[in-house]
């Protein structure tokens, strides 16, 4: 029998969500890669006639359409563009599938990265936990600081300094340390719900995880938020590894029954994105699909949340501050909020918004990407700092913590005291200052 050869994901696609682009063009100016270098296949319309070819038969996938797979942000402001409503989230994640099953990319370094990082460490949080405990332990004895001191790091080759130069501070507790497996309502309990505490999110902004517990509570919340979770397959899903993904989906439910609670929160813009897809994710598993549903049904990013039960704002003034919003492009493109966290920031007494020019153009960081496509991912770094600084803020807020390490890095090597924050810890700041 004729070997048929890796399966293809494109070509298992609904047919109706490839060809439902119509060429019209409205992406393109809203198109980062595109706007930075006005060539077709850099466009979501150039992508999206590759992935139609490869699903018609018309073209053979390469290395070319693997490279342009690749340096796709997955930002998703196409489909905020797009008239037509085409869902580039799951052609972008099939396509990336696509890449990976037919390994157009393999390399013996590259084969071992995602073996480590995507098949290993992010599989079993325990893992992540342990390595963010020696990184933890290098930065508390002063070994990273004696490191960069001592001039050795001139010996590295360029990328190298970079990345070590992007290396997160991990927090002091992760989020297990600073939260209780389950916190009361401040006063009367009105609903009960679910935190998901993420992954890097645990390891360099668990305190984001307890400012957004606490608020939580103040809005007559019960909070259930247990050790041990799971990654929720986002890294999985938007880097070619869906079947990944899906059993990290699996277990996500089984871990918070979504009959159990009125919300899944969580508060990282990436992830819930991806959160909400579970029953697209799981459609062909008949044991989990109706759960799935329900699932999708109950996630709710924070800002969204406090928006639908109504939020209790601060009472005490605090000193006078001046804020700008940076959308996160998978919670504005991705799930389509916006006005949500601007009204947390305006509840907060003296602070100040600003609105920030292009607020949802992408930072640069989209997962891994500042990782992989340094200088694009710069170049729109540069580009956001400078809409910060003509705003005059000292604080700039974003929902998402590859966004908020992204402008923390970036701050930092312009030599710039920026604030940046998420709004919820801000909202916490003020509720606190109530005593």
């Amino acid at each position: 029998m004729t070997d048929p050869g890796p399966v293809s994901y494109l070509k298992g696609l609904d047919y109706s969500v490839v060809q439902q682009c119509m060429h019209c063009g409205l992406c393109l100016p809203t198109c980062p890669t595109y706007d930075a270098t006005k060539v077709e296949r850099h466009s979501p319309r150039g992508r999206i006639s590759l992935m139609r070819a490869i699903a018609d038969d018309r073209l053979e996938a390469g290395r070319v359409f693997a490279d342009e797979m690749y340096f796709c942000l997955g930002c998703l402001a196409c489909m905020t563009a797009c008239p037509a409503g085409v869902n580039y989230a799951e052609l972008f994640e099939n396509a990336r599938a696509e890449v990976e099953a037919r390994n157009l990319l393999s390399s013996p370094k590259r084969k071992v990265i995602r073996a480590f990082a995507i098949r290993w460490l992010f599989m079993d949080l325990d893992r992540l936990k342990l390595l963010g405990r020696v990184m933890r332990l290098y930065q508390q004895l002063g070994l990273q600081a004696l490191l960069r001191g001592s001039g050795a790091l001139k010996l590295l080759p360029k990328r190298l300094r970079e990345l070590e130069a992007m290396t997160p501070e991990i927090q002091s507790g992760f989020t297990e340390d600073l939260v209780s497996p389950l916190t009361p309502a401040r006063g009367r309990r009105r609903f009960r719900v679910a935190m998901l505490a993420g992954c890097a999110q645990d390891l360099i902004f668990s305190d984001t995880n307890r400012d957004t517990v606490e608020v939580l509570a103040h809005n007559g919340c019960e909070v259930f938020t247990p050790a041990n979770q799971f990654c929720c397959g986002s890294l999985h899903a938007h880097n070619g590894e869906l079947e990944l993904a899906r059993d990290l989906a699996r277990k996500m439910i089984r871990q918070f029954p979504p009959a159990q609670f009125d919300a899944i929160i969580t508060n990282a813009g990436g992830c819930g994105s991806h959160l909400k897809h579970y029953r697209k994710l799981l459609a062909d598993d008949p044991a989990m699909r109706a759960e799935a549903e329900l699932w999708d049904r109950k996630v709710k990013d924070i800002h969204e949340w406090l928006a639908e039960i109504g939020v209790r704002p601060p009472s005490n003034s605090q000193p006078a501050q001046v804020v700008t919003y940076h959308e996160s492009c998978h919670l504005a493109h991705g799930q389509k909020i916006t006005a949500q966290p601007r009204q947390v920031l305006k509840l907060i007494p003296n602070l100040k918004v600003v609105e920030l020019p292009e607020s949802n153009w992408c930072c640069g960081s989209a997962g891994i990407y500042n990782l992989v496509q340094p200088e694009m991912a710069g170049a729109l770094l540069d580009r956001k700092l400078a809409h910060i600084r003509a705003t005059g803020a000292n604080i700039v807020a974003t929902g998402n913590p590859g966004c908020l390490l992204q402008l923390i890095n970036g701050a930092k090597q312009q030599g710039w005291k920026l604030r940046v924050a998420h709004p919820i810890s801000l909202l916490a700041e003020a509720y606190r200052a109530e005593g």
